[in-house]
């Protein structure tokens, strides 16, 4: 019999079920559609311009988030690119901030819980985080929300961590504030710094001269960070600091429907941080005033509204309400009912258990034949595609299937062991996918054959290449994979002035850009029935 895994789980045990699910999926695939291709393309631009200031994509300002996250990660491609591949290189800056989250966020629930609570506590809000739902795929992406999430988790370890108010922690908190502005905007640190300047009003310990100390180091060290970037664009471009300024702070999208929108993403983005965030504040009521329930309760309910009337409506926003309900959800672990936390170990176990054999059955279908219809299916969606067996990626989801098995069989009983087994199932699920599963899936998400097959039909010396209804992520990977820098096509009255276009649009409408235009290529992503990349040239043939 081996022996029975002791809960909480230590140091070591957090580090291996953080790393068996960061790691899988961050080297192993081309960029990928929307935030993943984006942020690489930017990299990339700041690697062959050698202007860290503007951030691009195709050559044009592209000025949605600020360039903290991206800085980071062209040192780890100037570092590693050689290794990895450049974009592989890139996406090890999110492995950095995933696990950066992971630790502040321990050390921020440890420290300001009661005496006897800390190591639980700790533990719980780690593997509540890392078991975040909306975390798995994000969390591989390269993404500057991984930036911010690292701040949050920091400021909340400054903040909450620590009863002396000293002017340290307040430059240290103001600090990471700042570092979340510089990586995706005002968002985060408004909504942290209201909650904290709430908290000194309302918490009764921190009403003394102290906090006035920490807040003015705070403001102060925010002012300097957060403006520095900013005032670096306003040198170099005004007018681009004007815009993303206005882009920053106003809202996009109605309230209400954007309301609904997030209340709907949250229920599942932020499970299981959620119910038992809410059971904690139920439950510790009493103790609503001290700062370890008040700051993490104020900082979730700030937050929904915030991303609410900012917009626009995409999920990934959701990523502001991780830390504080991860944080206000570890105290109500212990404090869970025996017949809820075994609810929620058995739910985790029969889930995980299910979905990782699902896994291995395709990749069998894959590598076999059979069964034949799920092999067909796989077939169907990725034309092409041709499964060959790779021993390392075999051997490393085995492993994690063979540790899952000994959580099953061998944890022992103990309030937390619902929480690390959902974690440990989060990362079986996303770690058998991308050691058994990433070939196939990047064959079918991958633009890197679009791109070449479109610069094949354009000459070198073919001038500028105009775009129709191409979106921001397909530009960014033409450029990327082909360098094809597209700019919007001008009215076509007479001569264009671009001789080649791109278009966007369904395989089953064609909208030809005018008279005159003759295609060169018709081409899409492999089983892809959504889009289709048509090449023009305007002139006779």
């Amino acid at each position: 019999m081996l022996p029975r895994l002791a809960l909480p789980p230590s140091h070591t045990v957090l580090v291996l079920i953080a790393l068996a699910f960061v790691a899988p999926g961050l080297v192993e695939h081309d960029p990928w559609r929307a935030f993943d291709v984006i942020a690489i393309e930017i990299v990339q631009q700041m690697h062959l311009s050698g202007d860290w200031v503007v951030p691009r994509i195709a050559g044009e300002p592209w000025l949605e988030d600020p360039p903290l996250y991206h800085w980071l990660a062209l040192a780890f491609a100037k570092a590693f690119g050689w290794l990895f591949g450049f974009h592989n290189a890139v996406r090890l800056a999110s492995g950095l901030f995933v696990m950066a989250a992971l630790w502040f966020l321990y050390l921020a629930s440890r420290h300001s819980s009661l005496k006897g609570e800390g190591r639980t506590n700790g533990a719980s809000a780690t593997l509540l985080l890392l078991g975040s739902v909306g975390l798995i795929v994000h969390a591989h992406e390269a993404v500057p929300d991984l930036a911010t999430l690292a701040a949050a988790c920091a400021a909340l370890l400054f903040l909450t961590g620590s009863h002396e108010k000293s002017a340290k922690k307040g430059l240290a908190f103001g600090a990471s504030l700042g570092i979340a502005f510089l990586s995706t905007g005002p968002l985060v640190p408004a909504v942290l710094g209201t909650a904290a300047l709430l908290a000194h009003l309302a918490c009764d310990e921190w009403r003394n001269a102290r906090a006035l100390r920490f807040l003015a180091a705070a403001a102060a060290a925010f002012v300097l960070v957060a403006g520095s970037w900013p005032l670096a664009l306003s040198l170099r471009a005004p007018e681009l600091a004007q815009s993303w300024w206005f882009g920053a702070t106003h809202a996009r999208g109605e309230f209400w429907p954007n309301l609904r929108y997030y209340f709907s993403i949250a229920s599942w983005f932020a499970w299981p941080s959620w119910p038992l965030a809410l059971w904690s504040a139920w439950v510790l009521r009493r103790e609503f005033r001290t700062p370890r329930i008040f700051v993490p309760l104020c900082a979730a309910v700030l937050a929904l509204p915030a991303i609410a009337w900012l917009g626009p409506q995409q999920d990934i926003n959701a990523m502001v309400l991780l830390a504080p309900l991860a944080l206000l959800g570890a105290h109500g672990v212990a404090r869970l009912r025996r017949g809820a936390a075994n609810l929620l170990d058995w739910f985790g176990v029969m889930t995980f258990s299910f979905f990782a054999a699902l896994v291995w059955l395709g990749y069998i279908a894959m590598m076999s034949g059979v069964p034949p219809r799920i092999a067909n299916n796989f077939t169907k969606t990725a034309p092409g595609f041709l499964a060959h067996f790779e021993p390392l990626p075999f051997a490393a989801a085995l492993a994690l299937t063979l540790a899952w098995v000994y959580l099953i069989l061998f944890t022992a009983p103990s309030p937390t062991r619902g929480v690390t087994r959902w974690a440990a199932g989060v990362a079986l699920l996303w770690g058998t996918f991308a050691t058994l599963w990433m070939p196939w899936a990047d064959h079918v998400k991958s633009y890197r054959s679009v791109a070449l097959q479109l610069k094949s039909g354009i000459p070198a010396n073919a001038g500028c290449i105009a775009q129709t209804s191409l979106a921001a992520p397909q530009r960014a990977a033409l450029s990327y994979h082909a360098g094809l820098r597209t700019q919007p096509q001008a009215g076509t009255p007479g001569a264009p002035k671009c001789v080649y276009t791109i278009v966007q649009g369904h395989p089953r409408q064609e909208i030809t850009p005018g008279p005159g235009w003759r295609k060169l290529a018709d081409v899409g992503r492999p089983g892809d029935r959504g889009e289709r990349y048509r090449l023009y040239r305007y002139g006779p043939g």
